[in-house]
């Protein structure tokens, strides 16, 4: 096969984890008599970070209650990540065809990393390897550098390689990489908003990745 790689993000490409996340998210502004949001609103919000998340929740917050507000979010989510979290269909069942095919498979997540850590070890196979969070605010996506030192730790050249993901920092760190840049219709954001960023491909269902690599 022409691409020997593909690296995933992690929420809203091969998990759904948009429920855990925003009751999280709204049991910190609860406590704190601020607005909540629904679970479309936090599809916007999140792709970032959880700085960023709490941020986007909080506009007027000062650099001390975000802090605070940050670290609240980081222990109730660290808490429930996984109990409504679940992998899309047919998520699984392209990792398993990949593996089989030989195809070496990684994710790279804007989640903090021992976050993305706890969610892939509950929901994903162990082939997948390495999964790898956000430990470095300088260093999130759409920053090539992890992607980059994945590729080199898994001994693929980044054009072996694909990155997929369901939103425009996504598109932007494959490009960034040089590696095929692959976006899913199923995730937090629109198609058009990929198709912006340049994807190469979008997928509409989790198998459509295998015509891509035949």
């Amino acid at each position: 096969m022409k691409y020997k790689a593909v690296i995933f993000d992690l929420d809203g490409t091969l998990v759904n984890s948009i429920y855990d996340i925003a009751d999280a998210m709204n049991m910190v502004l609860t406590k704190r008599n601020y607005e909540t949001f629904d679970y479309e609103t936090y599809k916007t919000f999140v792709g970032h970070g959880v700085r960023s998340l709490v941020v986007k929740a909080i506009p007027e917050a000062d650099e001390l209650l975000i802090e605070e507000c940050l670290h609240d979010m980081m222990t109730i989510y660290s808490r429930n990540c996984t109990h409504k979290t679940v992998a899309y269909e047919g998520t699984l069942e392209l990792l398993h065809t990949l593996n089989s095919n030989g195809i070496k498979l990684s994710v790279l997540s804007n989640k903090e990393d021992s976050l993305t850590k706890k969610v892939a070890s509950s929901l994903l196979p162990s082939y997948v390897s390495p999964t790898i969070g956000l430990k470095e605010e300088h260093l999130k996506k759409p920053n090539p550098k992890v992607l980059l030192e994945i590729c080199r730790s898994l001994g693929v050249n980044p054009s072996e390689s694909i990155y997929l993901g369901d939103t425009s920092v996504d598109i932007k760190v494959a490009k960034n990489a040089k590696m095929l840049a692959v976006g899913v219709s199923w995730g937090f954001r629109a198609k058009e908003e990929l198709i912006e960023a340049g994807a190469d491909y979008i997928l509409e269902t989790p198998t459509d990745l295998i015509k891509i690599l035949e």
